[in-house]
């Protein structure tokens, strides 16, 4: 089961940069993220969420060699990969995998204007390593799926 740890940031680029460190220890597999989304209130309060995943395109990718091999079994190849790209991309559209939007912009309209925060479901990590990673952005934790006395020491790590 997998974790998630919401963090606020005092500007509207720092969640975008813990993101990019967050994918260079992923990469060298000091965590394994289910899911990652970005909070941008911006100051003139408007609220705008980035997802990590695009799961349209993925969709169409996904689609397109799937209709492109029953078109080839049909011998109609190029109109079997476009539905099948547009019925995938439709798919990944209406699918909403990982962190529910609602929750994230719900909590994104509790920042005040010129500030971040990031959403991340986390599987596993190696606790110390990340932490000491994460510490120079002053991340302040917002809410957490972790036991009460997890989300203290992760607080007290941070120094939030």
């Amino acid at each position: 089961m997998s974790d998630l740890v919401a963090m606020s940031f005092d500007d509207e680029f720092k969640a975008s940069e813990v993101v990019n460190t967050l994918a260079k220890l992923q990469k060298a597999h000091l965590i394994d993220l289910e899911d990652a989304a970005v909070i941008v209130k911006n100051s003139e309060g408007k609220v705008k969420l980035k997802q990590t995943q695009n799961l349209v395109a993925a969709g169409a990718v996904s689609g397109g060699f799937w209709g492109l091999l029953f078109g080839t079994l049909f011998l109609s190849p190029l109109l079997g990969a476009a539905v099948g790209a547009a019925t995938g991309a439709l798919s990944g559209k209406a699918t909403d995998l990982g962190i529910n939007d609602e929750f994230m912009k719900e909590l994104g309209a509790t920042l005040t204007p010129g500030t971040s925060a990031i959403f991340v479901l986390v599987r596993k990590a190696t606790p110390d390593r990340v932490i000491e990673e994460l510490k120079p952005f002053n991340g302040k934790i917002m809410r957490t799926s972790l036991s009460v006395d997890d989300e203290e020491k992760l607080k007290a790590a941070l120094g939030s």
